[in-house]
């Protein structure tokens, strides 16, 4: 496996998120009851595997390995305010969920975040899988893509957050609201 396989299977990861959050704020929207706790999970995953574990693959390594070729600097840069804007929408997820919990109908602002993120995710992850055509079949050498692969795999905490994060996802994927 390659560093850009091993990043469109996270893409794989971040689709079922997609629809997982898709589900979330159109039941919210139709007044249907989702546990807060579900909601939890689905910002515990959208800040853990994307922003901790996925955008630090590419902005630490990734992009680094493609910029040194002085290629696709305007795609990267893009990436990484597209980034910085996933972080924003999270921060604002969380901080009406907070809100939600302590007693404050933030039904509302949680599921427009929510859907800001779904909207962003599904345009952002499209624009990647581009980027990374490009840069798999133009710029990077099979022994980069070797080498930054295995600098993916080498910590065990992110092989543990992982197993957690795909466990979350599967929780979220059987509930009643999901399912219906």
């Amino acid at each position: 496996m390659s560093a850009t396989e091993l990043l469109r299977q996270d893409h794989l990861k971040i689709k079922r998120l997609e629809k997982i959050i898709e589900k979330c704020y159109q039941s919210l929207y139709e007044d249907k009851d989702i546990p807060l706790s579900d909601i939890e999970k689905i910002n515990f995953i959208i800040t853990e595997f994307l922003d901790s574990i996925h955008y630090s693959r590419e902005e630490d390594s990734y992009f680094a390995c493609v910029a040194s070729y002085d290629s696709l600097k305007d795609e990267i840069r893009k990436f990484m305010i597209e980034h910085e804007f996933s972080r924003r929408i999270a921060k604002n997820i969380n901080k009406f969920l907070q809100e939600w919990k302590d007693g404050k109908d933030s039904r509302e602002p949680v599921a427009r975040y929510l859907r800001t993120y779904f909207i962003y995710l599904s345009d952002h992850v499209k624009n990647e899988e581009d980027f990374f055509n490009k840069a798999e079949s133009e710029i990077l050498s099979k022994e980069e893509e070797q080498e930054m692969y295995e600098q993916f795999q080498s910590t065990m905490a992110v092989s543990t957050k992982m197993q957690t994060i795909i466990q979350q996802i599967e929780y979220l994927e059987k509930q009643n609201w999901f399912i219906s």
